[in-house]
């Protein structure tokens, strides 16, 4: 791969997570809407350009989410809820620069860290975030396994390994283009927002209530403050910061400036359009926890083995199924998401070519070896979540530094409020990680 030189556009290599020349259908398409050639309808001339956010947004309602917001229900109602929508609106303002990053450089942005910072910077963030790759394995495959085990009763060791066959079946997808994994990521998300509707309609919930949490912020106790800090510092993961600019660097191609700004508006209705599905996902289960559990008084549920038991007394034997159903299709897509970020930050950082299916395996084993060995499931979700704080810097900060440089995105940069808006947000998503990271290790001392 060629160095960027400070150009904005540069030869892009071809990757195997998802990308494909412009000489494939849907690109060919995109290309003639952003020309001005196509005469088709808005929908049909956006919908070329959907799917890289959809894939993206898979982290924002993975496993981890399932636990930290069904504890939050339970706990405390639907006050929450507003916690959720600021952690969505900040999550749509830094994926828009992740997939900004990619479109107006060709490069990634483990690529642009690989040619910008000193070597053994490079190394050391190479490293940090393999691990935050086996972390966010960890909790996807835990969640597919569990998904697995609580709707067929397999052995926990036994669906993990399912989960990682499956996983490779649908990487496998990628050799017919970017299309194939885009439309089976987005039919998963569909699974998981279905699942939470038909929960939503059993558990009747207070609208009133739920209009009211949605934009009121409000507090009850220390304990409130420390559960909205984790759904809000745990929200941006850094693993999918990498690899959606890493899905738009070669999706669709252009050189021309107004094409440029043109694709970027575009795909910042894709980010708009997938991560509000992906608010309102989250937002759903909120609301199932706080209009059954907490309706009940039964504060105490705080892992998914007990939401999924417990819902069956109170909604009937469907709702649990339907529980573990949407459990299952997060845990899949998501275990598929975080195997193509890893594949990401090796190429990304290293500039290694190895095997696809050896650096998928990588990543996948020690989630294997912690299932094997019998580790509780919830209390690893949130040990997998902390390790992730400590990589967060590492992604948001330097997304929000090369989008800023004129040098670098050329006609993409970042307008001076974007800038300092992004650097509010980058900060305090690094507090609140930084805090949660703190109290989860010293705050019971």
């Amino acid at each position: 791969m060629s160095k960027s030189s400070g150009s904005a556009i540069t030869p892009i290599e071809q990757q195997d997570v998802g990308q494909v020349t412009t000489k494939s259908d849907t690109a060919t398409v995109a290309i003639q809407v952003l020309q001005g050639k196509s005469k088709k309808g808005f929908f049909a001339r956006l919908l070329p350009f959907l799917g890289p956010a959809f894939i993206a947004s898979v982290a924002y309602m993975d496993p981890g989410n399932f636990a930290t917001n069904i504890q939050g229900g339970a706990q405390f109602g639907y006050m929450l809820l507003w916690v959720i929508v600021a952690s969505n609106l900040m999550a749509m303002l830094i994926q828009s620069l992740s997939a900004k990053l990619g479109i107006a450089t060709g490069l990634n942005l483990a690529e642009h860290c690989r040619e910008r910072f000193p070597p053994w910077l490079v190394w050391i963030m190479w490293a940090l975030m393999e691990i935050v790759a086996m972390a966010t394995d960890l909790a996807e495959f835990l969640g597919a396994a569990l998904g697995f085990n609580l709707l067929f009763h397999i052995p926990l060791l036994a669906a993990g390994i399912l989960t990682a066959i499956i996983t490779f079946v649908i990487l496998g997808l990628e050799r017919y283009g970017f299309r194939p994994l885009e439309a089976v990521i987005t039919a998963f998300v569909g699974v998981i927002a279905l699942s939470y509707l038909a929960e939503m309609i059993m558990g009747r919930p207070d609208w009133g209530q739920i209009g009211y949490h949605a934009v009121v912020p409000q507090f009850s106790g220390t304990e409130s403050v420390l559960l909205a800090s984790g759904i809000l510092g745990a929200t941006v993961m850094p693993h999918v910061i990498f690899l959606h600019s890493a899905l738009t660097q070669g999706r669709i191609v252009t050189r021309d400036p107004g094409q440029l700004r043109r694709l970027f508006r575009f795909e910042l209705l894709d980010v708009v359009i997938a991560m509000g599905a992906a608010g309102l996902i989250n937002m759903a289960m909120l609301i199932v926890a706080a209009s059954t559990f907490y309706a009940e008084g039964l504060t105490n549920v705080g892992s998914i083995e007990e939401a999924h038991r417990t819902l069956t007394p109170l909604l009937g034997s469907a709702s649990s199924w339907i529980f573990a159903v949407s459990l299952l299709a997060s845990g899949l897509s998501s275990a598929t998401v975080g195997t193509m970020a890893g594949q990401v930050i090796m190429q990304g950082f290293l500039r290694r070519h190895i095997p696809p299916w050896l650096r998928r395996l990588v990543t996948m084993i020690p989630s294997l070896i912690v299932i094997a060995i019998g580790l509780d499931p919830t209390r690893t979700l949130v040990i997998s979540q902390v390790v992730l704080s400590f990589g967060l810097p590492f992604a948001v900060i330097p997304l929000v530094y090369f989008t800023s440089k004129k040098e670098i995105m050329i006609t993409l940069v970042n307008h001076r409020v974007t800038t300092l808006v992004a650097s509010v947000v980058a900060a305090l998503i690094v507090a609140l990680n930084m805090f949660l990271l703190y109290q989860t290790l010293f705050g019971g001392e």
